[in-house]
């Protein structure tokens, strides 16, 4: 095993910081972005609003090379970042758009379009607004009403209304990009890049912590196997609420959300496979065309933020009841890949999952990638979800449907898979039976719905009564139907 390096260092106000946590008694590894930041006066403009992803007045831009050795930027929470992702890219606050021309401020191109729509009152919410319109103005260039609105999901405002931002979103992002950024992206580039040159495995110990990130899998591996209690961390978008939201202390973490061999995505004529680090974004952007009722599920799951950071396998390893992923991942059969250091297997997303929050994986694997079969001829498949807000909401009720039928209109098989209904995703097993053989029809699609009130027991919390999830369950299948009857 090569020698480990002990700190990190990443690109703020275009200079390169380190961060060596054994002489940091302030921090630990497990510090979030967003506390680090508040602790200068310079870059208090990030805000606490939720601590938990929701709100976005902590959002900040991290730009790190793509493939082609271009700057990519995109938006996170930095609420849910631990400092460690920082390594090697390049933190963007509010502080840094603004720039200094001829001895008078210039703002950057998102916020004179702020200013000149009247778009902020208060201001509590602005700098998280600015920082997501600068992530969309770098990606960008005159985008539609729907792009502007999936780049504000996960921004709240409760003073001047969405109108006058996503006004100033068109404003700000019509012609070209022309700012400092742009300008200076070469300089930034070699800075990264001479982070980025050194691939040693990260083991950083601070305040009765260790932090473990390495850049292959196959140290991967090797440390999931010597710290097999440690906490795996793919996204950190589930765990980093545990130290934020649950105030449990994390004395071991193995961060792989930097090991490019889980960042894949391909395809051929029969199924998807893609790596448990690619995160939900890629996931939804790859499968638009090619697995269109997944990105569908994916659209309306969290905010871009969420999106950006949480990946395919971290929603998969985190066994929520809820999984708005796993519903449709069950339904369509798909498969998972796990290795260890003297092999792999694989098993089905319906058997990986044992229970509430539990798994079959064993303390020395990891998740490497889902095999997600293509829809065949006489398959029609659908996902849906029930939450109080379209956008950045839990599931009351997700579920992902299909149905096989051959040419005479007979169903073959059944999958009716529903997230939120059990402390598991679970199928509607009586439903299924009753379906299999006969055709699909609207009686029989009634009958089926009917026979799903007693398949389940939910519980009844902020989400919904346990009532309203059974007439939710039973509704989502008749509408299945609606949609399908004429497929």
């Amino acid at each position: 095993m090569a020698e480990y390096a002990r700190a990190i260092s990443f690109v703020l106000d275009n200079q390169v910081v380190t961060i060596d946590f054994n002489d940091n008694n302030a921090l630990k590894p497990s510090t979030t972005v967003l506390n680090y930041l508040r602790s200068f006066e310079t870059h208090k403009g990030v805000k606490e609003g939720c601590a938990e992803g929701d709100c976005g007045a902590c959002t900040v831009v991290l730009a790190e090379t793509d493939c082609r050795g271009n700057l990519e930027y995109k938006s996170f929470n930095s609420c849910l970042l631990f400092l460690p992702m920082l390594h090697g890219r390049q933190l963007i606050t509010v502080e840094n758009l603004a720039r200094e021309v001829n001895g008078k401020q210039q703002l950057h191109p998102v916020q004179q379009a702020m200013v000149e729509a009247g778009g902020s009152q208060c201001g509590y919410c602005t700098p998280g607004f600015i920082m997501s319109l600068f992530a969309l103005y770098k990606k960008h260039r005159n985008p539609t009403r729907e792009t502007i609105e999936n780049a504000l999901t996960g921004n709240l405002c409760r003073c001047t209304g969405y109108r006058p931002i996503i006004d100033a979103a068109a404003k700000a992002c019509a012609g070209e990009d022309h700012d400092a950024f742009t300008k200076n992206s070469e300089m930034v580039v070699d800075l990264l890049n001479s982070i980025n040159q050194n691939k040693q495995t990260l083991e950083l110990k601070g305040r009765d912590q260790l932090y473990l990130k390495p850049f292959t899998l196959e140290e991967a591996l090797l440390l999931r196997k010597k710290y097999p209690e440690a906490l795996i961390v793919n996204g950190s978008t589930d765990a980093a609420l545990l130290q934020t939201k649950k105030n449990i202390h994390l004395p071991q973490i193995l961060d792989i959300s930097a090991v490019n061999d889980l960042k894949f995505t391909v395809e051929d004529h029969r199924q998807l496979a893609i790596g448990a680090g690619v995160s939900l974004q890629e996931v939804l952007e790859f499968c638009q065309t090619r697995m269109p009722v997944l990105a569908d599920m994916l659209a309306v799951f969290g905010s871009l933020q969420i999106r950006n950071l949480a990946t395919l396998g971290g929603n998969i390893g985190s066994a929520s009841p809820i999984g708005d992923s796993l519903p449709v991942l069950i339904a369509s059969e798909s498969k998972i890949r796990l290795a260890d250091t003297e092999g792999w297997r694989e098993m089905t997303v319906e058997n990986f999952i044992t229970g509430y929050r539990k798994t079959a994986i064993r303390p020395d694997e990891i998740i490497t990638f889902i095999i997600i079969p293509k829809p065949r001829s006489g398959e029609i498949i659908k996902s849906y979800k029930i939450s109080k807000r379209r956008d950045l909401d839990i599931s009351s009720v997700s579920a992902g449907f299909k149905l096989k039928i051959n040419k005479k209109g007979i169903i073959e098989k059944a999958l009716l898979v529903y997230g939120g209904m059990a402390e598991m995703t679970k199928r509607a097993s009586s439903a299924e039976l009753f379906l299999t053989g006969k055709s699909w029809t609207r009686s029989n699609a009634e009958e089926a719905a009917r026979l799903t009130e007693n398949e389940f027991s939910p519980i009844s919390d902020a989400r919904a009564e346990a009532g309203t999830r059974k007439i939710m369950a039973r509704n989502l299948l008749i509408k299945f139907y609606e949609e399908t009857s004429e497929v």
